[in-house]
């Protein structure tokens, strides 16, 4: 299915709080994690830097902040968005939690696991499926992720 402007709207969240990734030093990836109801329940951006945590994940940060607000960790009829496509580990955190759609905005092609290198949120033999909205907007998703780089190369 083609993502909405709804998905696109809820990506200027997670890029905002990619963004705000930068203040320290973190990979400039950001999540958001939307109610049934359309409103946001938990948000979060890289912290590994921040906080030392190699699981400070954004999709991670946002899915235990929304599962504190709801109060369980079912996230079902949840949306998770994120600037870049889940790894492996925030892949199983997403089928764990049980949310049942993905929207991200560019592919990882080193580590991706939403159907680039791997493809763990639409594996059969797991107990859960996620429906996946790949590249919204992409080229803004990537290009946030391209400089970073490319200023830690260059300077």
């Amino acid at each position: 299915m083609p993502p909405t402007a709804q998905h696109e709207s809820w990506m200027d969240l997670a890029l905002t709080e990619a963004r705000g990734a930068l203040v320290t030093q973190d990979v400039p990836i950001g999540a958001v994690v939307v109610g049934p109801d359309g409103t946001v329940i938990g948000t979060g951006r890289n912290e590994r830097e921040a906080t030392g945590d190699p699981t400070a994940h954004a999709e991670v940060v946002a899915i235990r902040e929304a599962a504190a607000a709801v109060g369980e960790w079912r996230l079902e009829g949840c949306t998770l968005v994120v600037t870049l496509e889940p790894c492996a580990m925030c892949a199983g955190a997403i089928v764990l939690a049980r949310i049942p759609k993905v929207v991200f905005g560019a592919w990882d092609e080193k580590a991706g696991a939403a159907g680039s290198v791997f493809d763990i949120l639409r594996e059969r033999r797991l107990n859960h499926w996620v429906e996946v909205f790949p590249e919204v907007r992409e080229a803004e998703c990537a290009k946030l992720l391209t400089d970073f780089f490319g200023s830690r190369r260059s300077g």
